[in-house]
């Protein structure tokens, strides 16, 4: 017969917002502060946590293996920047979701001038992996908008 759990011990987490841990990876130009990942609270398929970038900075180019990333909008706006040599680009505003697929060299951007960008960051492991690059940044890049049969393209 399988033991009971310990719901107390084994159940719900709330992980107050002055309790996330900021040793994790870094990547420069952004802050990431852990708040669900094995080590904090056993979880097996989630790393999940903050991101903060500063006004008018942008951080380093990087990808996350093989990890599938979910980045939330909470305040400000963002621009996205990927590909071999960052050329693809587009904006997130506060309450977008933006996703990132595995492997894919990417570069987050605070597209405000007045104000921090904050976002709430999801992946599909229970640790965090980054790994910086060193890319040689396109100077034209190309526009990109997320369509599908339902949402046509913006005017």
């Amino acid at each position: 017969m399988k033991p009971e759990k310990d719901w107390r011990l084994e159940g719900v987490r709330v992980i107050k917002s002055d309790r996330l841990d900021s040793n994790t990876p870094q990547t420069p130009g952004m802050l990431r502060a852990a708040a669900v990942n094995f080590s904090r609270v056993g979880s097996q398929k989630l790393w999940a946590g903050t991101v903060l970038i500063q006004p008018n900075a942008k951080t380093g180019a990087h990808h996350h293996g093989a990890l599938e990333s979910v980045i939330y909008v909470v305040r400000g706006a963002a621009r996205m920047r990927w590909g071999e040599r960052l050329e693809f680009t587009a904006k997130a505003e506060a309450g977008d979701f933006i996703f990132v697929p595995p492997y894919v060299p990417h570069q987050e951007i605070n597209a405000r001038s007045d104000a921090p960008l904050e976002c709430v960051l999801v992946r599909s492991d229970n640790e965090s992996v980054v790994v910086n690059l060193n890319i040689d940044a396109a100077e034209r890049f190309e526009e990109v908008y997320w369509i599908d049969p339902i949402h046509p393209a913006p005017r």
